[in-house]
């Protein structure tokens, strides 16, 4: 548990376990823990696919955030980001994401979100 605030799961998914790997994933967490006070659960996998080299493994990271009123899935491996062979920064590009779908939600949950009036009719002649 991530200091008494909500209870977070780590797996690693083709790749050995790491105490480094685990202790960054937590300070994510609490990254989390700060943007949003209402996560009920948080489950991240971290995982390299087999089949490649093992200096060119590109990283993946998953977090599946468990909120009031929905759910969160940020999902960050892409095949083209070579910056991702550094489970480090994976890790760190995975929050940056969390975060900012956490401020969106709590936007959205909140009715902060702009809305853009319709511009139906605007500049035509009338007739």
């Amino acid at each position: 548990m991530i200091s008494d605030v909500f209870p977070l799961q780590i797996a690693f998914r083709d790749i050995d376990h790491s105490t480094a790997v685990e202790a960054e994933v937590r300070a994510g967490a609490r990254k989390l823990a700060r943007f949003h006070r209402h996560i009920t659960n948080c489950r991240v996998v971290i995982s390299a696919p087999e089949g490649q080299h093992h200096r060119e493994r590109l990283h993946s990271v998953r977090i599946n955030l468990a909120v009031p009123g929905g759910a969160i899935w940020i999902n960050r491996g892409n095949p083209r980001e070579r910056a991702h062979a550094d489970v480090y920064v994976a890790i760190r590009d995975a929050f940056n994401a969390a975060v900012r779908r956490l401020e969106d939600f709590a936007r959205r949950r909140d009715g902060r979100v702009k809305r853009h009036e319709s511009k139906t009719g605007e500049g035509r002649a009338a007739a």
